[in-house]
Order: C-alpha cells, then structure tokens, then sequence
C-alpha cells in the first residue's frame, strides 16, 4: 500500500477532527452518546466481496501449534462450473508485508486470480498471517499484550504457512490429496523460503510454487525510504529494542472507520476517495476501480519484528533467521550470528516471477537466491516498468501472470493425472 496515499487520507482524517473540536465540547455529553460515535459502516470480509460476485464463500479459524487463531478464506468450487461434487486441486494464495487476502481479489472476477483460479476447477484457499485485521486472535493471548506481537514472518512461516496447508488437506476436498499449489507475493514468497528450508518434509506437500516479487536475500534493493530507515533500524541498536515486538500503525477506531466509510461504494464521499486515488496512479498501469477497495482494506496490520527483520538482512546480504542479539542467538541458535535458512532443502518446483522495475526485490538479489534453489523456473518480466505492487493492481495482471501460472498448473495436474 502507497505510504503517500496513506498520509492524504490521514491529513483527511486529521482536518475532519480538528473541525469537530473547534467549539467547546461537552464531554460527557459525547461520550454518553452512542451515536456520536463513527462505526465502521458495513466493513466486508473477502468472503464477504467473493460472494458479492456470485462465488461460494467461506470463513475458516485455524489455530496454529503456538496458539495463533488465523482467519482463512476459501472459495471452494465455482457457482460457473458447479463442480463442487468433483474433487478439485488446492491452491493457497499467501499476502504480503501489512497485507491481507483481500489484496487477491481487488480487481474483481474477470481479473483476479481466485476467481479465475476457481473457474478453473481449483479449490482456493487465501491466508492471513498472525497479527493482520483477520488474524489477530490467540488462545491464551490478548492483542493488548506485548507478547502478541513477538513474531516476525518466521514464525508465519514455520506454524502459520504449515497450519493452513495441513488444514486445507484436511477437509472433505483435500482427502487423498498430498499435496497442494502455493502462490505468494512478496513476504508471501519469504515465508515460502523460509518455511521449506527449516521444515523440508512439506516440500512433497508442494505441487508447483509460484513466487512474485521474490524476497529474501535484500542486499541490493533499490527503495531509498527502505534505505533511509536502514540507517536507524536493523542494525542492532538501541532503536531496535525501542521499535521491536509491537504493533506497526496500532489500530485506531476513529482513523479507521473513516478510511473504511470514506472508500465504500455507497457513500457520499467515495469521490473524494476516489480523486485521492487518481491524483497518486495517473500511469495508466493501474486498475482505478479497485484502488478505493484497496485504501478501505489496507493497511492489514503487522509485527514491527517482521520490518526489523527484513532490515537485518539488508544490513547483513544474507537470508536468515531473526537476530535478536549475541546473548540471546548464542541461546537460542548456539551461535553469535543467526544462521542462514538453508534453501538448498527446498525440492519443491519453484516458479520465480520478476521483474527490473521492482525496487524491493532486485534482479540481482533475486538471481543470486535462484541459483541455490535446486528446482526452479525463472521467468523473468518482458514489462520493463512492472514493479513491486504490479501483481496486485496492473490491469494487464491476467494477461501478464495469472494465465500463465495457471497454465503451469495445469500443465502439473495434467502430466500427474495419469492421462
């Protein structure tokens, strides 16, 4: 999500406030009044949008071994196939950093790859990691409390990516089958890297993974706000003990529900959403109609951990585990540095989507980590302008990714049908 577009709705919401508070105020009054309160006004789930367009729609709560609940949403068959006596192969789609699975379906049914996935004969299943606006649920655990917020996309790939692939294979579709599709955007693909190499056993439960906008190894990144901050965070000062293990943009009930109120499509003010939105992406390369939906779903919610890390391996060129510090490493990993996560074990077929314009997973970096992948494609963007949030939002997306990666898939499921 643009971070510019964020501040224009926020200084929005800002001048909104301080008009409201230019007279003298009765407080008790206020504050007694339930209806001077804003609510979020009819705040749709991705169930909620995929149903809107005809498709079955379903909300699943995933408890992961650490006591993490995951919201998880499934399209399970399509209303345009009506295959849902048929049994179907699995997909997972898994977001990016301060994302959410309603980034798969901004740009509707005709564009977005669930749907196109489901009208394909595919049962589709979108993730949501720990700490994001439908994940953020434990067992033992309030989001209040620090502790709820002492993960980084580690343990999103160890307990939350295994959780959901082992739930997915569990229901009544995914008996007998062993294996699933993965898709994952930027952390999406992180935690893919992650996950496969600590825990290499679920590469067999892996049929093809496609990656886009690989990130891992972040040496050569090219964002200069990344870089700027670089300078502050990540490097094991005393600034990262004081940013570390919290919520990043802790939920406000005020800001959020006017974010939320101000981007709906039935309300009054959804132009000056709407203008916001073409003032920031007047390239051409960008599907306006689904920019408003994406302001009214993002920010999702994140750790502060998972940005602290993804800064130490800028710093450090390396892909590796979390660095918490020579005492608590020596601990935890009986060594002074983090060890790397030894991506040689990933055996699964691995696609890499790229491209030279993306200034957060550089050609290089991203190169430099295929070359120990021993089972990969590369597919390189003939775009010379696609970037990091193109997979998402460019409206030439079904042409440019989706079709092709189901192709592949097809491709998969056709050679293991025995046919």
């Amino acid at each position: 999500m643009n971070t510019l577009a964020l501040i224009i709705l926020a200084s929005l919401a800002t001048g909104a406030y301080s008009i409201a508070i230019e007279a003298p105020i009765d407080f008790y009054k206020l504050y007694d009044n339930p209806e001077a309160h804003i609510s979020i006004k009819n705040k749709l789930t991705t169930a909620d949008r995929t149903a809107l367009h005809g498709y079955p729609s379903e909300h699943h709560h995933i408890t992961t071994k650490d006591g993490y609940v995951l919201g998880v949403f499934r399209i399970p068959y399509s209303h345009n196939l009506q295959n849902q006596n048929k049994k179907r192969p699995i997909v997972l789609l898994q977001h990016g950093l301060t994302s959410c699975s309603d980034a798969w379906i901004l740009q509707g049914p005709n564009d977005s790859l669930p749907y196109l996935l489901a009208d394909a004969g595919y049962d589709v299943w979108m993730g949501n990691g720990r700490g994001t606006s439908y994940s953020r649920n434990h067992t033992k655990i309030s989001t209040e409390h620090p502790n709820f917020w002492k993960f980084s996309w580690h343990e999103i790939a160890i307990y939350d990516i295994t959780a959901i692939i082992d739930y997915a294979l569990d229901t009544e579709n995914g008996k007998g089958q062993e294996a699933i599709h993965y898709v994952g955007h930027s952390q999406g693909t992180t935690v893919f890297f992650a996950g496969m190499s600590t825990l290499p056993e679920y590469n067999k439960k892996i049929k093809t993974a496609h990656m886009f906008a690989p990130v891992a190894i972040m040496k050569n990144l090219a964002n200069s706000f990344v870089r700027s901050v670089a300078r502050y965070l990540g490097n094991g000062g005393i600034s990262d003990t004081l940013f570390g293990s919290q919520e990043f943009l802790p939920h406000n009930e005020f800001v959020m529900a006017l974010f939320f109120n101000l981007c709906q499509p039935d309300f009054m003010l959804r132009p000056v959403c709407e203008g916001a939105m073409e003032a920031l992406y007047d390239g051409g390369r960008v599907n306006m109609t689904a920019m408003p939906d994406a302001m009214a779903t993002h920010p999702a919610g994140c750790s502060t951990d998972q940005m602290l890390h993804y800064l130490q391996e800028h710093h450090s060129g390396y892909f590796r585990q979390f660095d918490h510090g020579i005492k608590k490493n020596l601990e935890l990993y009986g060594t002074e540095e983090p060890p790397e996560y030894p991506v040689e074990l990933i055996t699964s077929e691995v696609h890499m989507w790229y491209s030279d314009n993306d200034n957060l997973a550089a050609v290089e970096d991203v190169e430099q980590l295929a070359k120990r992948l021993p089972n990969k494609e590369m597919h390189h963007m003939e775009d010379k302008e696609w970037n990091h949030g193109d997979y998402a939002l460019n409206h030439e997306v079904r042409v440019y990714v989706n079709e092709p990666v189901i192709a592949i898939m097809e491709a998969y499921e056709l050679k293991n049908s025995g046919m």
